[in-house]
């Protein structure tokens, strides 16, 4: 790719190729990985947006969308996007140390053994600087599941507190914000 684009919009009927695998290329090589795509399709079963989401989308909208709502949706992106670039490779907390190029976590110099899912949700917690998340927010952008789906889960609440055995000491950086989320904080 010649251009860097800050965004892209993929339409996933594209004449010729199919916009799934243009996604699947795109996140697959480095110079492109970190771009933030949204698709735009007409495809509006659960199943196509659990595909392109796991593909590697940042969101997915179905046609018919309002422009409004799309431009939204491109400032929301776009906005993690900058987020993520501004977070340190490597985080020093305390006693907790953070790779986050080489997914590496460590508490008083002693590596800690995370899950993907464990990694990713203190990830998430880090980046959010301090707001507090709700357990829907952590759901869908950890484990991908749509907020809207009735499932009733304690899927959240078991993996914070499997974080928190692991990170010891390091776990009252994790605070819970009883009947809504979690938030995560340093002190000062």
């Amino acid at each position: 790719m010649r251009e860097h684009p800050d965004l892209i919009l993929l339409d996933l009927m594209l004449p010729g190729v199919d916009g799934l695998e243009v996604c699947k290329e795109l996140k697959k090589e480095r110079t492109t990985s970190g771009i933030p795509i949204i698709m735009l399709t007409a495809k509006s079963r659960e199943s196509d947006k659990i595909v392109g989401l796991e593909l590697g989308a940042d969101d997915y909208v179905t046609k018919p969308f309002s422009p409004r709502e799309l431009i939204a949706r491109i400032k929301a992106v776009t906005r993690r996007a900058k987020d993520k670039e501004k977070m340190p490779e490597v985080l020093k907390i305390g006693d907790l140390g953070i790779d986050f190029s080489k997914i590496a976590v460590m508490v008083k110099d002693k590596p800690v053994v995370l899950t993907a899912k464990e990694f990713e949700l203190l990830k998430t917690l880090i980046q959010a600087k301090g707001r507090v998340l709700s357990r829907d927010y952590l759901l869908d952008t950890i484990w991908g599941f749509d907020h809207a789906i009735e499932i009733q889960t304690r899927t959240v609440d078991v993996h914070v507190q499997t974080l928190r055995k692991k990170l010891k000491a390091c776990a009252k950086y994790i605070i819970t914000v009883k009947g809504y989320g979690y938030r995560f904080e340093t002190e000062e």
